[in-house]
C-alpha cells in the first residue's frame, strides 16, 4: 500500500507544492510526539509514588484505561474538550486565523503544543492561498464574461444593420447566421480576402451611428491619429448609458473601438457599407477561447488543491489520535470542514458556469466537443512503442556491426583510400547522426523532467493531448538511426558490387529528401502536431524579430547553436544534390572555392545571429536590459567562431592569437551565462553553497560535478586550433566526435535550464497560463 505522502507528492500541483500543508514535517512532529511518550513511560516514578494523568500507562488501572478509551467508554464531549480551536479575526477585518487551545491533559506536554501551532500554521496557510487564488480566478471570469459580451453584443448590432441592407457577397461568405441566435463571431466560414476601404472616417462614423441608434453613446477625442498609409484615423471611446438594454454592450465602462475597426476590409460595394477587420475578430475569439480554457484548468487546479489538502489534515489527525490514544481529532477536523478552503463553493459554482459558456458559444451547443478542449484526454502509453523503440534498437545494433564490418572489408577508412566517400556520403549520414543524437538526449531530458516533476509543457506551452514523451522521442530517435544505417549498408553493398557509382550515390540524397518529405507531410501520421510544432518553431526563428519570442523558439535557437555543425554538413549535401540534379557545378566546389568560404562563414554565424535578434525583440518587448547583455554573449560567439574558420584557412600566428583571444572571452562569457543566468547557480549568499536555496535533485555533489563537465566541454574549442597531425578521415571522425560532444553538453544544460524556470514558476505559482484579452479598459484619466 502506498503510503499517503508519497501520494500526496505525486498528485499535488508543482507550482503551488510550497502551499500546500507541509505533511512531513507534520509527520515528524508526531514521531517527537511519540518518542516522548516512550520515554516518559520508561522513566520511574515519582519518590512519592504518585503517577500523573501524563503518566499514561503507569498504573495498576491502565488496562482498564485502554480498553474505556478503546471502547469509548468515556464520554464524546470530554474527547473534543481536550482541543479548542477558537477562529480569530486580524485588524483589517478580512483574514481569519485558526489558534488551539489545549487542556490540562496536553498542556504539560510542549511537543503537543508545536504539533497543534504547526498544523494552525498550515491550516492559515491553506486558507490564505486558497482565498487569494479564487479571488484571482474569480476576477478572471468576470472580465472573461465582460469580454465575451463585447463580442456578442457588436456582432448583433452588426447583423441588424446588414440585415437591413444584405449584400451578395456577405451571404455568399456565410457571415449570416441560420438563426437569430447562432453567433457568427465563431463561424470558420468567415471569408478573409477583400479589398480595403478608402474612407475610414466615414465607415466609422456609419457603425458609430449604428451603435447609437442601439443606447450606445460616443465621445470623440480631439486628436486623429495616423494609419500605415497616412490616413487619418479616430480614435473612439463608448461610453455605456445608465440604463442599457439587453443587447447593448454591458461589459465594460469604456474600450477602444478602433481595435475592431482597423486596416478594415470591405463587406460589399452596395448596400450599407460596413467594415470590420475580420481576421482580428477571429484572433479576438481565439484570444477569449483560450482564456476560457485556461481558466478552466486553474479552477480545477485550486478544486485539487482544496481536496488534497482535506484529505491532509485527516490523515494526520488520524495519525496523532492513534499516537496520543485520545480520539481529539473530531473538534479540529470540523473547523476544518468549515474553513474557507472546503466550504466555499464559489469554485466549483464558476466551473459550471464555464462549461455552460464554453458550451454554448464555442461548441454550438455540443458537450462532449466542449469537453475536448477544457479536459483533455492525455495519451495512454502504449506498450506498443516500448516494443518498437527496443525492436528497433536491436535492428539499429545489427546494423551497424554490419556496417563496420563491410567498411573495413572495403577500406572505407584506410587512409590509402580516396577521399570521395567521406565528402559526398559522409555529411548526410552524420547530419542523420548528430540529429538523433539530439533526439536521444531530449528524450532523456523528457524523462528526467517527468521523474523530478517539472512542468516542462506548460514551459513549452505544449497541448497535454499531444505533446511528446521520453518513450516517443526514443521511438523517433531508433527509427532514424536504423533508417540511417540500412542506407549505409546498402549503399556499402552497391559499391562492393561495382554497380555505377551515379547509381548507388544518389542514396544519400534520397534519403535526405525522403526525410524533408516526412518533416512536411500534412497526413496525420508520425506525430504530426510536433512535425508542424517544429517547423513553426523554426518559422518564427528564421523570421526573427518579426515575431514574438516565446520561450519555445529561443530554447529551440539554442539549440540550433549547438548544431553548427549539423548546419554546415547540410549545406554540404545540398551542395551535391544540386551539382548532381542541376549540373549547376562541380561536386569539387562544394568544398573550395570562394562560394563555399561565404556559405561556410553564414552557416557558422546564423545561429548566433538569429538569437542575437530574438534578444533584441525580447528587449524591445519588455525593455530589460539583461536582453541586450544575453546578445552580447551571441554576438561575441559569432565573433569566435569568424575567427575558427579564418584560422582554419590561414594558418599563421596571427590568426592563432585572434582565436585564442576571442574564444576565451566568450567562452567565460558564455559560462558565466550557463551557471548565473540560465542555471541560477553559483549565489554566494545561498544556503546551499554557490548553488541556490531550491534544488530539485536531493544530491548537491550532482550539481558541483555538472558544472565542472559544462565547462570541460565549452572548452572543447582547443581542439580547433592545435591542427593534429591525423589523415583527412580521422580529422573527420574527430570532428563528428567533438560535434557529439557539443550536442551531450547541450542536451544536458537543457535540464538545469528548465529546472531553474521551474523554479520561477513555483516561486511566483504560476501553474496556468495568463492568456491576453483582446479588449482594453479606459482608465477615468484616459
Amino acid at each position: 500500500m502506498v503510503k499517503f505522502s508519497k501520494e500526496l507528492e505525486a498528485q499535488l500541483i508543482p507550482e503551488w507544492k510550497e502551499a500546500f500543508v507541509n505533511y512531513k514535517q507534520l509527520k515528524k512532529h508526531i514521531k517527537r510526539i511519540k518518542l516522548s511518550r516512550i520515554q516518559k513511560h520508561q522513566q520511574p516514578p515519582p519518590c512519592g509514588g504518585g503517577s500523573s494523568a501524563a503518566d499514561f500507562g503507569r498504573s495498576i488501572f491502565d488496562s482498564f484505561r485502554f480498553v474505556a478509551n478503546k471502547f469509548c467508554f468515556t464520554s464524546d464531549n470530554n474527547k473534543q474538550d481536550l482541543i479548542q480551536v477558537r477562529r480569530k479575526t486580524m485588524e483589517d477585518g478580512e483574514e481569519e486565523v485558526y489558534e488551539t487551545e489545549l487542556a490540562q491533559l496536553f498542556s504539560e506536554e510542549d511537543e503537543v503544543h508545536v504539533f497543534f501551532a504547526s498544523l494552525d500554521e498550515e491550516l492559515n496557510k491553506v486558507n490564505q492561498f486558497y482565498k487569494k487564488q479564487e479571488i484571482e480566478f474569480l476576477e478572471r471570469g468576470e472580465m472573461l464574461n465582460k469580454q465575451l459580451q463585447i463580442m456578442l453584443d457588436l456582432n448583433q448590432l452588426l447583423i441588424e444593420k446588414r440585415c437591413k441592407n444584405p449584400s451578395p457577397k456577405a451571404f455568399n461568405a456565410g457571415i449570416f447566421p441560420h438563426s437569430p441566435t447562432r453567433n457568427s463571431y465563431f463561424s470558420k466560414s468567415v471569408g478573409e480576402s477583400d479589398n480595403e476601404s478608402n474612407s475610414e472616417i466615414s465607415q466609422t462614423e456609419e457603425v458609430m451611428t449604428t451603435l447609437e441608434r442601439n443606447g450606445v453613446n460616443f465621445v470623440k477625442s480631439a486628436t486623429r491619429m495616423k494609419t500605415k498609409k497616412g490616413k487619418a484615423k479616430m480614435a473612439i471611446r463608448i461610453d455605456i448609458p445608465a440604463t442599457t438594454p439587453s443587447r447593448s454592450i454591458t461589459a465594460v465602462t469604456s474600450m477602444l473601438w478602433e481595435d475592431l475597426v482597423n486596416s478594415p476590409i470591405k463587406e460589399g460595394s452596395g448596400g450599407g457599407g460596413e467594415f470590420i477587420n475580420k481576421r482580428k475578430i477571429q484572433y479576438a475569439e481565439k484570444m477569449i477561447r483560450s482564456a476560457f480554457v485556461e481558466l478552466y484548468k486553474g479552477l480545477g487546479l485550486l478544486k485539487t488543491y482544496s481536496s488534497l489538502n482535506m484529505v491532509a489534515f485527516s490523515k494526520i489527525l488520524k495519525k496523532f489520535d492513534k499516537v496520543s490514544c485520545q480520539q481529539t481529532s473530531t473538534n479540529y477536523l470540523k473547523e476544518v470542514k468549515r474553513s474557507h478552503f472546503v466550504s466555499s463553493d464559489k469554485v466549483v459554482r464558476l466551473m459550471d458556469e464555464v462549461e455552460s459558456i464554453f458550451t454554448k458559444h464555442f461548441a454550438n451547443n455540443d458537450r462532449k466537443k466542449a469537453m475536448k478542449f477544457l479536459r483533455p484526454q492525455q495519451q495512454k502509453a502504449s506498450h506498443m512503442v516500448t516494443f518498437l523503440v527496443g525492436l528497433c534498437t536491436g535492428s539499429f545494433v545489427s546494423l551497424f556491426c554490419i556496417y563496420a564490418i563491410l567498411a573495413h572489408l572495403c577500406g572505407i577508412f584506410s587512409p590509402s583510400t580516396e577521399t570521395t566517400y567521406m565528402d559526398s556520403v559522409y555529411p548526410v549520414f552524420s547530419v542523420f547522426a548528430l540529429f538523433s543524437l539530439h533526439l536521444f538526449m531530449y528524450g532523456c531530458n523528457l524523462y528526467m523532467w517527468k521523474g523530478t516533476r517539472i512542468n516542462h509543457n506548460f514551459i513549452f506551452e505544449f497541448s497535454q493531448s499531444t505533446a511528446l514523451k521520453h518513450r516517443d522521442a526514443f521511438l523517433m530517435c531508433t527509427i532514424f538511426m536504423t533508417t540511417v544505417v540500412g542506407a549505409m549498408v546498402i549503399h556499402l553493398v552497391l559499391r562492393a558490387a561495382a554497380f555505377s557509382p551515379n547509381q548507388f550515390d544518389a542514396i544519400p540524397g534520397i534519403l535526405l529528401l525522403s526525410f524533408i518529405a516526412l518533416l512536411i507531410c500534412p497526413f496525420d501520421f508520425f506525430y504530426r502536431p510536433t512535425r508542424f510544432c517544429f517547423l513553426r518553431v523554426l518559422r518564427n526563428i528564421a523570421c526573427s524579430p518579426f515575431y514574438k519570442v516565446l520561450l519555445v523558439d529561443f530554447f529551440m535557437a539554442d539549440q540550433l547553436t549547438s548544431q553548427i555543425p549539423l548546419l554546415r554538413h547540410l549545406e554540404t549535401t545540398s551542395c551535391h544534390i544540386f551539382a548532381r540534379i542541376f549540373r549547376t557545378h562541380r561536386p569539387e566546389s562544394c568544398h573550395s572555392g570562394r562560394l563555399y568560404v561565404e556559405l561556410t562563414y553564414i552557416v557558422s554565424f546564423m545561429p548566433y545571429y538569429w538569437r542575437a535578434l530574438q534578444c533584441t525583440r525580447r528587449w524591445f518587448d519588455d525593455g530589460d536590459v539583461n536582453h541586450l547583455l544575453n546578445m552580447g554573449k551571441y554576438v561575441s560567439a559569432m565573433v569566435a567562431a569568424g575567427a575558427r574558420v579564418t584560422y582554419s584557412r590561414q594558418d599563421n600566428h596571427l590568426w592563432f592569437a585572434m582565436v585564442l583571444v576571442t574564444s576565451v572571452v566568450a567562452t567565460l562569457y558564455q559560462l558565466y551565462w550557463d551557471f548565473v543566468k540560465d542555471w541560477g547557480l553559483l549565489n554566494p549568499n545561498s544556503k546551499n553553497p554557490w548553488l541556490r536555496d531550491d534544488l530539485i535533485l536531493k544530491n548537491k555533489t550532482i550539481y558541483y560535478i555538472s558544472m565542472a563537465l559544462n565547462v570541460v566541454l565549452r572548452v572543447a574549442w582547443v581542439e580547433t586550433i592545435m591542427h593534429l597531425r591525423v589523415g583527412p578521415i580521422q580529422t573527420r571522425l574527430l570532428d563528428f566526435l567533438l560535434a557529439s560532444l557539443e550536442v551531450i553538453r547541450r542536451g544536458h544544460w537543457n535540464f538545469y535550464r528548465l529546472e531553474n524556470e521551474h523554479l520561477n514558476n513555483v516561486g511566483h505559482f504560476r501553474a496556468v497560463k495568463a492568456v491576453p484579452l483582446p479588449f482594453r479598459e479606459l482608465d477615468s484619466d484616459s
